[in-house]
């Protein structure tokens, strides 16, 4: 997680409160064209920010694709993601693609609740913009890393109103109290999971594995088997429990992959990314 990855998808693809009076709402923005909006505040935070881009012709059922970007739940910007957003623009022209930061753990403040609560408060914004906006509801979530993990666990565990369509994983951690991270040798590997704390019933809490069911959104998981940060067991568990549960769902395990991958690997996730928001989302 750190600044092990990332991908280089630019190498390969062409993306009033209540009262007597009536409620006064901001204009809708134009939506003959498209329209790309950037740092747009969802909170106090620096951190708290998201770009937006708008599609063209877009509607109240326009469906809307959150990017949450890595870096081990300490590190990392939304800049990181940058490339799916234009894969996701120039691929897929009729989805509106956010692409949010979020507050950034520290030794005072870690990662969980806060950063599934600035999810939260990212969809909720959008809810207050959609007039505004002139998007809908619907969501999918891609994320990277630490932001695979965030992005499994809110859809699995915090869409409280089943607003989620479908959500992609690429190297995220799944099953935070693997004996592979709670018992490793490898000391900075230990201290990144142990931002959630030493304790394995927390861990479990915070893993997507613990949190998935048989009414889950449709998964899509991309791992290398040379990862030096994320143990095969994280993959292959959960699309395990994915096939117990009868979730739909894609799993790709790259034979020479690590901790991200080009060439022809690369291009084969492009090709099964669009594939599955285009079927799902």
């Amino acid at each position: 997680m750190k600044n092990i990855i990332l991908f280089i998808f630019s190498s390969f693809l062409i993306f009033t409160s209540c009262s007597d009076v009536s409620e006064i709402k901001d204009p809708p923005i134009d939506t003959t064209e498209s329209k790309q909006l950037t740092n747009v505040s969802y909170g106090d935070h620096s951190k708290q920010v998201y770009d937006i881009y708008l599609p063209k012709n877009r509607t109240l059922d326009t469906k809307i694709m959150v990017l949450v970007h890595g870096g081990g739940w300490n590190e990392g910007d939304k800049a990181d993601t940058n490339d799916f957003k234009n894969f996701i623009s120039e691929q897929l022209p009729s989805i509106a693609v956010v692409n949010m930061n979020y507050r950034l753990a520290d030794e005072n403040n870690p990662p969980y609740p806060m950063q599934i609560d600035d999810i939260s408060a990212v969809v909720n914004h959008l809810e207050t913009k959609q007039n505004e906006y002139q998007i809908g509801t619907e969501l999918g979530f891609l994320g990277v890393s630490a932001g695979g993990h965030l992005s499994l666990l809110w859809s699995y565990a915090f869409d409280s109103n089943n607003q989620v369509n479908m959500v992609t994983s690429i190297v995220g951690p799944t099953n935070l109290s693997d004996d592979a991270y709670i018992n490793s040798s490898n000391e900075d590997l230990q201290n990144l999971i142990f931002q959630f704390g030493t304790d394995v019933e927390v861990l479990k809490e915070v893993s997507p594995l613990f949190n998935v069911e048989a009414n889950s959104p449709p998964t899509q998981l991309f791992y290398g088997k040379k990862d030096p940060l994320i143990p095969n067991s994280q993959g292959i568990d959960l699309n395990l429990k994915l096939d117990s549960l009868n979730v739909k769902h894609e799993f790709t395990h790259y034979e020479n992959g690590g901790h991200g991958w080009l060439g022809l690997d690369l291009l084969d996730t492009s090709i099964k990314l669009k594939t599955f928001i285009e079927a799902n989302l």
